[in-house]
């Protein structure tokens, strides 16, 4: 969801952003109403995240799937081997499509455990000669996410797409981090990009130029006509957060709302989490009934309560709250009574 008062800012300014005249969706992306909204966004961004000179920040499309090719088509230079940390569906699919481009090195994965878990990272076994080391710090399917950072001897790159903005990071840790908008940063459409400048070398002779880094980095993400409105909600999301004491300030809230659904869960029968406790996510909570023909009830009461997308991913079955930065404490508490009076009727 996005805040409700983004919502309501982009509405009072449909047909008229600011003066112009123009609705953003009528901004010639090189105009200079449009320049100024590029800008706020982008410095909006560095001064939430603490993202240094020594960064490009990119506004892109084709989603994290998009950046699944374009990361071995811009980092791997002179290697041909990639580390991959497998926790879920979503960084096997990276890994699956980088073996296009390279060979990739599965250096630890929880599948065995059914990705409810993250390998200790003390038995990694990265291949030294690897251009990245590439994890997901968040499984939105699974509901497992990283409490830390790994450590590693070659640039980290993560996919932070589902819980990116909702706490601090150490954005020098890392050589890129991208994330698509449609989770936790505004309307799907728009992909961030925050990618070392030294990292940069001769993008693989076949990658098309809309994923050649350099090239966007010298266009300022423009190289083609960019999802200009998404990129305008993009900065409103930003500011909102601003607003809200900042990424510090967005994490303890996240926290609040995460333990009490996991409290709720652990104090119950008639509820489970498959995911190891310690890497539980703040963001997608997964859950099962322990009956579980009561599923289709469950979804259909919460749903004539107002509750919706409560469905778990069809490969694990169950539920799934997913509680991003802008599902407020409210909603969280609605949510939370519900499943205790659905557990009083039905447990």
């Amino acid at each position: 969801m996005l805040p409700v008062e983004v919502l309501e800012q982009a509405r009072e300014e449909m047909l008229d952003w600011q003066g112009s005249g123009m609705s953003v969706m009528e901004m010639s992306h090189r105009g200079p109403h449009f320049k100024q909204i590029a800008e706020g966004t982008e410095a909006a961004l560095r001064e939430l995240m603490g993202i240094g000179d020594d960064y490009h920040c990119l506004f892109l499309q084709g989603g994290a799937t998009g950046q699944f090719a374009a990361i071995p088509m811009n980092l791997l230079g002179d290697h041909r081997k990639m580390n991959y940390v497998l926790t879920g569906s979503w960084s096997r699919k990276a890994a699956a499509e980088a073996r296009k481009y390279g060979d990739v090195i599965i250096c630890a994965t929880s599948e065995e455990d059914k990705f409810t878990t993250i390998p200790d990272s003390t038995e990694w076994r990265p291949d030294p000669d690897g251009a990245y080391l590439h994890y997901t710090s968040n499984e939105t399917i699974h509901g497992v996410e990283f409490p830390f950072v790994p450590e590693a001897s070659m640039p980290l790159v993560v996919d932070m797409s589902s819980d990116i903005l909702s706490r601090e990071v150490d954005v020098s840790r890392f050589g890129l981090i991208y994330a698509g908008a449609q989770k936790n940063m505004g309307p799907s459409g728009i992909t961030v990009v925050i990618v070392r400048k030294d990292l940069l070398c001769d993008p693989l002779p076949s990658t098309p130029s809309v994923l050649d880094y350099r090239q966007q980095a010298e266009a300022g993400s423009m190289l083609n006509t960019p999802p200009t409105y998404n990129w305008y909600l993009l900065g409103l999301v930003l500011e909102w957060l601003q607003r809200q004491g900042g990424l510090k300030a967005v994490e303890q809230r996240n926290i609040e709302k995460s333990e009490l659904i996991y409290r709720l869960i652990d104090a119950s029968d008639f509820y489970q989490n498959p995911v190891d406790p310690r890497y539980r996510s703040r963001m997608n909570i997964p859950f099962t009934l322990t009956d579980p023909t009561l599923d289709k009830v469950f979804l259909q009461e919460a749903e004539s309560n107002g509750m919706v997308n409560l469905k778990g991913h069809r490969s694990v079955g169950g539920m799934r709250a997913s509680i991003y930065n802008a599902m407020p404490l409210e909603g969280v508490k609605t949510l939370a009574e519900f499943m205790q009076e659905f557990e009083t009727r039905y447990g």
